[in-house]
């Protein structure tokens, strides 16, 4: 089977799950893992940008895409010719149907499931000992963060963290005064890269909050990558339980 993934997490999870570049022939700009993977695999646009005539080009089996990840009426347009499949990731229990219905289509079945049970087993192990009041930056100029229904705050929520804005939904804009209450101030790495400057930035504002950057892959992407995690938490965790709140 020819597939094209819309989603960089997803293109991760099918090599992970035993594909190869003959089956997963068509890939986003930002499809960045496995390196050496994807790099003989097609281009074809962003995942906001897709460039519809390339995957046409391609005559793929099945395109994957995802509903927050992709534009809605690009999808679309792909489903007039295709057979396109369209997840929606928003906690463990999705990401673990995700996986398991992976598996099901590829016949990787037993693959998937151990990617699931070290998924929770990862989470298992990686737990705070005390609330730590968050809040976890995606953007600058406007600083935008995530609301309680976004992936996310969910995985924040399973190492033990409180996302100051639960009372919000999907990625709100805020304001620097709003980061009062947070006891640490998350700069992901993505999608916007925030870098050591911008810690500084804030440090003006907050000058004894701990402000760290942490690694937006293990906190967005879904699919396969929180297993390869279990160290990153280990050493946020260790980080974090040596600051004095």
């Amino acid at each position: 089977m020819k597939v094209v993934s819309l989603v960089p997490s997803i293109t991760e999870a099918l090599f992970d799950l035993g594909l190869t570049e003959k089956e997963v022939i068509g890939r986003t700009k930002f499809c960045i893992h496995p390196a050496e993977k994807v790099k003989n695999v097609t281009i074809i646009g962003g995942t906001k940008n897709i460039n519809i005539d390339k995957i046409k080009a391609l005559q793929p089996d099945l395109i994957l895409a995802n509903k927050e990840e992709n534009i809605k009426e690009q999808v679309e347009a792909l489903m007039n010719d295709f057979k396109v499949i369209v997840s929606n990731v928003e906690n463990i229990e999705d990401n673990y149907y995700l996986l398991k219905n992976l598996g099901k289509i590829f016949n990787k079945e037993d693959r998937a499931q151990l990617f699931n049970l070290k998924i929770y087993d990862v989470l298992n192990q990686a737990k705070i000992n005390s609330k730590i009041k968050v809040a976890y930056l995606i953007w600058k100029n406007p600083y935008m963060t995530v609301g309680s229904d976004t992936f996310i705050h969910k995985i924040l929520g399973e190492i033990g963290f409180e996302n100051i804005f639960k009372d919000q939904k999907r990625y709100p804009e805020i304001q620097t005064e709003d980061l009062a209450e947070a006891d640490i101030i998350m700069l992901s790495s993505e999608p916007f890269p925030f870098k050591e400057k911008h810690i500084e930035e804030l440090k003006e504002f907050y000058p004894d909050k701990k402000i760290m950057i942490v690694d937006g892959e293990a906190f967005s992407w879904y699919g396969t990558h929180i297993a390869k995690c279990e160290n990153y938490f280990k050493e946020l965790i260790s980080k974090v339980e040596s600051i004095k709140i």
